[in-house]
């Protein structure tokens, strides 16, 4: 059955699986990101889930919630903790030097496989997309995995400001 879900899926599946592994492989080593790059990213990754939930569920009421709630609860807690140590931010490139990090990819597929597999358990089992714990279980998985991307980008975007804001007021870089 596996073999024919594979076989059923489209190819440009296989394509979008390939650039988000690419995108996320990148984010494996340390190096320097814009602030432009930092920010489009977890955008696009939220479009993506905010698409997962509304194409499994339409505009279901419980998905939803669960996605907002469960991407609130994501943020707050992932601003709680501190940036890795090595983060510098560079006010005259606008740039940030991160440390490698295996979480960026890690989200990346989640979203991914659960997109792939909430299809492919909708298009076996279409009562699924009536199902509102089902809908509020995965717009929860969702929302989670957009709320740490955004809370990982609003913790850069906290420097960048703090370091803007210490240059403006006469401290040093």
């Amino acid at each position: 059955m596996l073999l024919q879900i594979i076989a059923h899926t489209p190819r440009w599946v296989f394509a979008v699986f390939a650039l988000l592994v690419w995108l996320g492989s990148k984010q494996l080593l340390a190096g320097r990101v814009s602030l432009t790059r930092v920010t489009i990213l977890p955008i696009a990754m939220a479009g993506l889930s905010v698409y997962g939930v509304l194409s499994a569920f339409g505009d279901s009421p419980m998905a939803l919630a669960g996605w907002a709630v469960a991407a609130a609860v994501a943020v707050a807690l992932v601003l709680q903790r501190p940036l890795p140590a090595a983060t510098r931010y560079d006010p005259d490139t606008r740039s940030f030097h991160v440390a490698g990090s295996a979480v960026p990819l890690a989200l990346m597929m989640g979203i991914f496989f659960t997109k792939y597999v909430v299809g492919v358990q909708i298009a076996l089992h279409p009562e699924l997309a009536h199902h509102h714990n089902f809908a509020l279980a995965i717009g929860t998985l969702y929302g989670a995995f957009s709320g740490i991307f955004a809370g990982r980008t609003l913790r850069l975007w906290k420097l960048a400001i703090r370091r803007d804001r210490a240059i403006a007021n006469g401290q040093p870089a």
